[in-house]
């Protein structure tokens, strides 16, 4: 009787711990062509990152507020695809796409972390770009650590408090649906769709971390870009080097805002997005901005430009 019981379990009382990611499954046959491409943008952001911080910290010359954020952006954007990259690599390469709910869970809360970091980041460079602009008096005064880091703990803790709060929930949930996560990484949405019970908390908290954070820092940033703007023309003085970063952070901040916040909307509206079209756009919000932001920086911010050429400069020279 023991046994005839056991068998009979019912389904709602199965909870997951172990799932596959089986992000393109239409494009199995594909995968190992899709590999090349996220092969390739993995090693141009881990180079390319790699280079801009070591010439942001071996050049004295950049040690300045404005440069050592850009060194703490790449770092993040170092960071971000080694949190789901490789794993993605081999799954397409060896189908080895096991993950344990643990495993999951962490996985979630690194890239959602680090990903809400990237958009302080460039909240920071907004307010240290609007001290040196607007109020360039007072600049090393707020600029300083100490000083800097009360507009700083702000935004951390809140990214902590909706992060923390929104991957604990997902891991409270009761997984008996099916144990197939629809994509190359542990998405937050991808996992507690899953779930057996009622997700409406999950999918409000997941909705305010989207809006509270990559959103309100979006709009904080535009409004210092404005005040930044009406500063230059009414002070009538030639600030081309200011206007060329702000520039600069307006292209990257908006790119990185469209992709993340398309991602997150595509699983609370009704759209026409394929399974497929969702992962890549959820994928790229993390690869587009680490493959980019480096070049970008090191294209357009003068400063950054010259040390680099000089650094490899001596790197051919030196060994003659």
């Amino acid at each position: 009787m023991t046994v005839y019981s056991m068998q009979y379990l019912p389904v709602q009382n199965i909870s997951f711990t172990i799932f596959k990611l089986n992000g393109f499954h239409d494009l199995e046959e594909w995968h190992p062509i899709l590999s090349i491409p996220y092969l390739l943008m993995f090693l141009l952001s881990t180079i390319s990152n790699s280079i801009l911080m070591y010439v942001i910290i071996s050049q004295r010359s950049l040690h300045s507020p404005m440069f050592l954020l850009i060194g703490l952006m790449a770092v993040v954007d170092l960071c971000l695809p080694v949190f789901f990259v490789p794993n993605m690599l081999l799954s397409f390469l060896f189908n080895w796409n096991g993950i344990s709910l643990v495993g999951c869970l962490v996985q979630m809360f690194c890239i959602h972390y680090v990903g809400a970091f990237q958009s302080t980041l460039l909240l920071w460079m907004a307010v240290d770009r609007f001290f040196a602009i607007c109020r360039p008096l007072y600049y090393h005064k707020y600029m300083q650590m100490l000083n800097f880091l009360k507009f700083i703990i702000v935004p951390v803790i809140r990214n902590v408090i909706l992060v923390a709060t929104m991957v604990s929930l997902a891991g409270k949930l009761q997984f008996c649906m099916k144990n197939e996560i629809d994509h190359c990484f542990c998405e937050h949405m991808a996992l507690v769709q899953l779930a057996c019970g009622d997700i409406s908390i999950n999918n409000l908290i997941g909705l305010l971390t989207a809006l509270l954070v990559p959103a309100t820092d979006f709009v904080f940033i535009t409004v210092s870009y404005i005040i930044i703007f009406a500063s230059v023309i009414q002070s009538g003085k030639s600030h081309s080097k200011a206007i060329n970063t702000c520039v600069t952070h307006i292209i990257i901040i908006t790119g990185s805002l469209v992709f993340a916040l398309v991602a997150f909307l595509s699983y609370r509206i009704k759209n026409n997005f394929s399974s497929n079209s969702r992962i890549f756009i959820s994928t790229m919000y993390i690869l587009f901005p680490s493959c980019f932001n480096p070049i970008i920086y090191g294209i357009r911010t003068k400063e950054i430009r010259q040390q680099f050429l000089k650094f490899f400069t001596c790197a051919k020279v030196s060994p003659q």
